[in-house]
Order: C-alpha cells, then sequence, then structure tokens
C-alpha cells in the first residue's frame, strides 16, 4: 500500500471489513489508527502543556486523522501546534510552507530545543547543508521540513518528496494567495497544484489576518473547498489598544516607549528614511534602538533582527518589511507613526505583541496627511483598479477605526465580521471616553468651504478658509471673500482638522489623489447638505502633557520577592542562550519564567509540571534553573 493509499483509509484494518454504508460510515467518522501517537500525550511530553487550548484540540485531531482544514486563529493561539502536533502524530514527514527563511530558522530551531527533527531546505543552506538536509529527508530521519512557496512549487523538488512518507501539507500565513491580503505573494497561487499530485495527503492552510472576502480567495485559490474550516474569536484581550491624533508624534512616542523601560518592542514607520531617523533619535534619548527596512546592507539586516531576537528591552524601528511570523512572544508594544494600509495589516502588525498573553501594548499616531499618503500609494501602483477600490476601501475602514467614539476592540473585530459587546475595558476609548456632539452645522461648514473653493485645494487650505485665516493662497485665488472664509471662527485649527478627518472617514469627503490630494464632495453630501442626515462627531481630547502620558503604564503583577527571582531566572536564560547563539524566549518564554518564580519548584518532577516544559528542555535546562530557583529559597 503505498503513502497516499494509507492517508486515505483512517484504519487501514477495519477499513477491509466494511462495505456500503458502513465503508462510509468509516470515512464519516475517522478514528486515529494504533499506529499513529496519541496528539495530547506529544502536547505533553514534548511542548509540557497539560492541556490544549480553545479550538486546538479539534483542529489537531481532526488533521491528525486525514482531514484537511482551514485555520483562522489569531497570533498568539498557538497556530503552529496546529500541524506540528499532527506531523508528530502521523507516520512520515510534516512539510510547512513558510514565506521567509528567517521564519523558518526560528521555528525550526525551537522545534529542535523541544527535541524534534526538524529542518529547513532554502537558499540560505551551503550546498553541504542543502544535501544533508535532502539525504535526511530520504532516510525518514525528519519530522518537519519547512520550505518556501517558490521551492514547493518546482518540479526538482516535488520529485525530492514523491518517494517520501509524507504526514500533511501545512501551508502558513495562507492570506498570501489571496490578492485581497495585506501580504500577496503570487507564488503561493501553486500551491493548488498539492491536491492533484498528492492524493489523501491532509492539507492545513492557517493565517492569523483574514476577513471574509479573504477567507473565501483562500479555500477558493488552494482548492480547499470540502476542507473544515476553524475559526476562533480574533480578540486579543491582553493587548490594549491606544490611537492617538498626532500632535508633536516623537513625543508622543517617547511617552509610550517610557510606559516600556527594558522592555522589547517594534516601531513601525513608512519610509525607509524616517525608519533611520527614529532610530537614530531614540538612540539619542537613552533607548537602545536599530533600524531595519529592505534597503539595509543584508547583513547588517540580518544582524539587527538577531539582536532583536536575542536580546532584551530592544526597539527595533522598522518598515512593514519586518515582521511576519516573527515568534518572539515577548514583545510588551508595538508602536505605529504611521497609518499602516489596512485593518488587517493593523491588526496583524499589533499581533505582534504580546503573544505570550501576558499584557502588551498597541499604540498608534495618525493624521491626514497619512490618509493622502496611503491613498496616493494605492492609486499610484500598478494594482488594477479592482484591487485598488478594494484596498481603498480597507484602508478608509481603517480610518473609521482611528475615528470611533466607539470601543475600538469592538471596531476592529467587526472588520473581521465578529461581534463584541464593546466596553472592554483595555483601550483608550473604554479607559478615557471620547465626547461626541452634533456636527451637522459643523460639517456643513466645512463641505461648504471644499465647495466654494472648487474642489480643489487640501485640508490645510480648507482650514485657513474656514478660520479666517489669510495666508497668500488665499488671497490670490479671492477666497477671502467667499461666505465661508472665517465661518469657523468659533473652533480652531486643530479641531477643523479632525472635522475634515472625520468627514473622510464617513465618506462624505473624498480625496482626489489626481490633483495633488484635493478634496472633493461626494454623492452623500447632498443629505447633509439638505439637513436630511445629521452627523455626529467625536470631540479630541485635551493633550495630555508628556508626564501625564508617561503614567499611564500599570503596575506589575509579581510580589517583590518574586519579581526579583524572575528577573534572576531571565538572566540564567540569558546566559543560557548566548552560549548556544539563540533567542532567550527559545530556552523558556517569560510566561513559563513567571510560573517558576511564583510556584518555586524544588525537584526535577515539579519542575516538568511547570507550562511549557518538555522532556527535552527538562534535559537540557532543568538543572540550571533548579540552581537558580534553590539560591532563592
Amino acid at each position: 500500500m503505498g503513502r497516499g493509499d494509507f492517508n486515505k483509509v483512517p484504519c487501514p484494518l477495519a477499513a477491509q471489513m466494511v462495505q456500503g454504508a458502513e465503508w462510509n460510515r468509516v470515512y464519516a467518522e475517522p478514528t486515529i489508527p494504533a499506529t499513529f501517537k496519541d496528539p495530547l500525550a506529544v502536547l505533553n511530553d514534548v511542548f509540557g502543556y497539560a492541556a490544549f487550548r480553545g479550538e486546538q484540540e479539534d483542529v489537531v485531531r481532526h488533521v491528525t486523522e486525514g482531514g484537511d482544514a482551514v485555520v483562522l486563529f489569531p497570533t498568539g493561539a498557538g497556530k503552529s501546534l496546529c500541524y506540528q502536533i499532527p506531523a508528530l502524530c502521523r507516520r512520515g514527514v510534516g512539510i510547512v510552507v513558510s514565506p521567509l527563511i528567517a521564519l523558518m530558522r526560528d521555528q525550526v530551531e525551537a522545534l529542535r530545543q523541544a527535541g524534534v527533527q526538524a529542518a529547513a531546505l532554502n537558499s540560505s543552506l551551503s550546498r553541504e547543508e542543502s544535501y544533508q538536509v535532502r539525504r535526511d529527508l530520504m532516510d525518514g530521519k525528519l519530522d518537519l521540513l519547512y520550505v518556501a512557496p517558490e521551492r514547493v512549487a518546482t518540479a526538482g523538488f516535488q520529485n525530492l518528496i514523491a518517494d517520501a512518507d509524507i504526514a500533511l501539507f501545512a501551508i502558513d500565513e495562507a492570506h498570501c494567495v489571496s490578492q485581497w491580503g495585506h501580504d500577496f505573494r503570487p507564488e503561493y497561487r501553486d500551491l493548488n497544484q498539492l491536491a492533484e499530485l498528492f492524493p489523501g495527503i491532509p492539507r492545513v492552510a492557517l493565517t492569523a489576518t483574514a476577513d471574509a472576502v479573504t477567507r473565501a480567495d483562500i479555500i477558493e485559490r488552494l482548492g480547499l473547498g470540502e476542507a473544515r474550516v476553524f475559526a476562533t474569536s480574533f480578540d486579543r484581550p491582553n493587548i490594549s489598544y491606544t490611537i492617538v491624533e498626532r500632535d508633536n508624534a516623537r513625543q508622543q512616542l517617547l511617552a509610550c516607549l517610557a510606559r516600556h523601560k527594558g522592555e522589547s518592542g517594534i516601531v513601525y514607520c513608512l519610509s525607509r528614511a524616517k525608519v533611520e531617523d527614529t532610530a537614530e533619535w531614540l538612540d539619542g534619548q537613552g533607548i537602545r534602538a536599530l533600524p531595519y527596512h529592505a534597503g539595509l546592507d543584508a547583513g547588517v539586516r540580518s544582524a539587527n533582527q538577531d539582536a532583536f531576537l536575542k536580546e532584551d528591552g530592544l526597539c527595533l524601528v522598522a518598515t512593514v518589511a519586518f515582521g511576519m511570523g516573527i515568534d518572539k512572544p515577548d514583545v510588551r508594544y508595538i508602536a505605529h507613526l504611521d497609518i499602516p494600509s489596512s485593518v488587517e495589516a493593523y491588526y496583524q502588525e499589533t499581533g505582534r505583541a504580546g503573544r505570550d498573553g501576558l499584557p502588551s501594548e498597541a499604540w498608534m499616531s495618525y493624521g491626514m496627511a497619512d490618509v493622502v499618503q496611503r491613498r496616493r500609494m494605492i492609486q499610484e501602483g500598478n494594482a488594477p483598479d479592482t484591487v485598488k477600490r478594494v484596498e481603498l476601501g480597507k484602508l478608509n475602514a481603517l480610518l473609521g477605526i482611528c475615528e470611533t467614539v466607539d470601543c475600538r476592540r469592538k471596531a476592529i473585530l467587526a472588520h473581521f465580521g465578529e461581534a463584541h459587546p464593546g466596553h472592554c475595558g483595555n483601550c483608550d476609548t473604554c479607559l478615557s471616553p471620547v465626547e461626541s456632539f452634533d456636527g451637522t452645522e459643523a460639517a456643513i461648514k466645512a463641505m461648504a468651504a471644499v465647495y466654494r473653493t472648487g474642489q480643489m485645494f487640501g485640508a490645510g487650505h480648507i482650514v485657513d478658509v474656514l478660520t479666517g485665516k489669510v495666508t497668500e493662497k488665499v488671497k490670490r485665488f479671492g477666497h477671502d471673500n467667499q461666505p465661508v472664509f472665517g465661518a469657523g471662527k468659533d473652533m480652531d485649527a486643530k479641531t477643523w482638522q479632525s472635522v475634515l478627518r472625520q468627514l473622510t472617514a464617513a465618506g462624505l469627503i473624498a480625496i482626489d489623489h489626481n490633483a495633488h490630494g484635493a478634496l472633493t464632495l461626494s454623492e452623500d453630501a447632498r443629505a447633509v447638505f439638505r439637513k436630511e442626515r445629521t452627523v455626529t462627531l467625536r470631540r479630541d481630547r485635551p493633550r495630555k502633557t508628556t508626564k501625564q502620558l508617561r503614567a499611564q503604564k500599570a503596575t506589575g503583577d509579581l510580589a517583590p520577592a518574586d519579581e526579583a527571582l524572575f528577573q534572576a531566572l531571565r538572566a540564567e536564560r540569558s546566559r543560557l542562550a548566548r552560549e548556544q547563539g539563540i533567542p532567550p524566549y527559545m530556552v523558556f518564554a517569560d510566561t513559563t519564567l513567571r510560573a517558576m518564580a511564583t510556584q518555586r519548584p524544588g525537584n526535577s518532577a515539579e519542575f516538568l509540571a511547570l507550562s511549557g516544559v518538555g522532556q527535552a528542555k527538562l534535559e537540557h535546562y532543568g538543572a540550571a534553573f533548579l540552581g537558580v530557583l534553590a539560591s532563592h529559597g
């Protein structure tokens, strides 16, 4: 019986004994063959966890039994275990399609630390290393093999694995297959060949970020129409969301980072130049920061990424070229100095914080200039008009979240089709509710100013007209003679900027990028002018002082003695990691160190009982950490 035939039959011996309807019953209700390992035993022995979380167990058992699956779990919900454990339970090697060499390297090393035979086959390997991986594959020595989508699609790789014992195919970061996704990779579309070339081998596609359109595209493009879809809540309750109107962005950022002294985090900027300037400035402020963007020398870029992964308390300033699939669990903050391209991009980027479930912060500053720049990038891109319309819609959805008076978490989850009651208690609009007011008259004034000036000017000029500011441009175009000139003197310029942003988010004002960002009126504006539609606006909060902003950090939840032990354990973890040249979190996550500090195991059995400690890690590290615990007894 071939490998493909083996996977088609859930229980080979039983399958020979049934006919007709009974045969269908066996297929509909598969059981794990006795030759397969038990998923719960693998979870405990290899990864050190006593129980699955959420829907993990349903996914794992379904794939172990030979079923195809589409897994839509948020970052930090344990997607990787949904294919790693089935690969260890089933006979053969799990082939994992991964989009980035850095991600492959991290996951392979983390698995090896847990005693799993894992490898990656990519362009970073020497000829000798590549040969050894291929040899190990053919000799059946690998549990998991990570490869890039471009390699999987080649005839050479398909011939290589044709005679291998394959447990499953896992397609990680599956949103890359969709032209509607924010990280579209055309090579992912060739992965639909796997079902035809390797019939009977289970396939599992996984992503943390996909709206309804992208989800449907993933299923269609990968030929997973018969797969079982597993979706859980996209809520990340440990992440606090804060979005502020830009007002001296660097000082606002500094106040945010002051709440995270000694903690790791990422600051995202839109341009390479801004990345480098911001990193240099933060260094000058006493915050160790390194830049990361695609324009850096490859060696420098790699060294900076390694430093971020291996050092505690480092700030990486990056473009969105950094981060997809980064497994560092103790990122305590994500800061955006520029608005991302979509809600999906924002969700995935902020999701890189707090993968370990501990409290973390997602902070962003934004202004109308961001929106204008993002829209111009979309309009001037090479994508088809249909794709541009979708991208503009996604950007508008994110602007709506920025301008909402409601719970941020509720607005974010609504975009992914998930209902949330609001009042989460862990976002800025819940912790400090935003005042709203009937802004119909203000909207009429603002839109009248746009109309009376010919729908040819940007927000700054419109604000000058509304506030009665006599500038050279106002005089040159005679706008000081318009009835709308000075009609908005009752509000200051910052408030009018906010009004224009909110009207743009509401779809009443559009931005004409062919006319250098000129504001124009949409058809929906007519109803407001006719008083057939009211407009509710948010009243921006008074600006907080830097001292007030820095004071917002919550106090730690460890007792002083436990905190001291936790820091000693972290120091020991760093020492062991440096000796091996690996990131500290690959030794143990912060959550495991916290458990050590509070539970204080005194022997190997108690140490093994800690969440996150498997047999291999007990053997490698048990004595060292038990020694630290004993010295603090």
